[in-house]
């Protein structure tokens, strides 16, 4: 049985909260054609029964869903938009939902929403700065604390941030929601043996990356040593 990867300290900032698979789920592949929330839709008003399973799938499934379009790659900034994104789809589209299959479609429809977030994102980023959506900042947290959750969130979004979104969807669902084998391969729509190799792949990754940053910041410490010193000397 395969384990976590990830160190106590990017865990619980996760959990807490901050291309596609080649067999998506069939449900999600057809919610596809619903994401151009810019068109003008006005659905028919939702039956009794239909608006009490679509709220029940709200409130079921709010948090997994946040979580999954932060840990996808959608800013924080725009997450919000991006969940009522996912359930204007859900509610389009729930007559079409097989029962028990809600995490399944909604997940599907996540990673079409995240890749055109991060699409999104992206090009406003090249136009305006990397500054152009700041994340806000928990006043109620210790600055030493926050100083700690904003590393190493930032580690691992910029590790994340080079998979693949195929191999970043099984890495997150696996090491963060904690799911298993089989619960990943039905959520992403295919086979227990496509999620393993996925997931190999994601750790090398991880694990190529995270030594890349880690020498990185080994190198960043050794030039900023000399200078420290003779800052203190000129000082004195």
């Amino acid at each position: 049985m395969m384990t976590t990867v990830l160190n106590s300290e990017a865990m619980p900032l996760y959990t807490a909260a901050s291309s596609l698979p080649s067999d998506p789920p069939d449900e999600a592949r057809e919610a596809e054609e619903e994401l151009d929330v810019d068109r003008e839709v006005t659905p028919p008003a939702p039956t009794a029964l239909q608006a009490a399973r679509i709220k029940a799938i709200v409130v079921d499934h709010h948090t997994f869903v946040w979580r999954s379009l932060v840990r996808l790659g959608v800013p924080r900034s725009d997450a919000e938009d991006a969940l009522q994104q996912v359930f204007m789809v859900t509610a389009r589209r729930i007559d079409d939902i097989t029962t028990g299959s809600e995490r399944s479609f909604l997940y599907g429809v996540c990673l079409r929403v995240a890749s055109r977030a991060r699409r999104t994102f992206a090009r406003r980023r090249d136009i305006v700065g990397d500054d152009c959506c700041p994340e806000r900042i928990d006043q109620g947290v210790r600055p030493d604390e926050a100083l700690d959750r904003a590393r190493a969130k930032a580690l691992l979004d910029e590790i994340l941030s080079t998979m693949p979104l195929e191999l970043r969807a099984v890495f997150t669902l696996f090491e963060l929601e904690q799911l298993t084998m089989s619960e990943i391969a039905t959520i992403v729509g295919v086979p227990q043996g496509t999620v393993a190799s996925r997931l190999r792949r994601a750790r090398e990754l991880f694990a190529e990356q995270r030594k890349r940053i880690d020498a990185r910041l080994r190198s960043r410490r050794e030039l900023a040593g000399p200078e420290r010193r003779v800052a203190e000397v000129e000082g004195a």
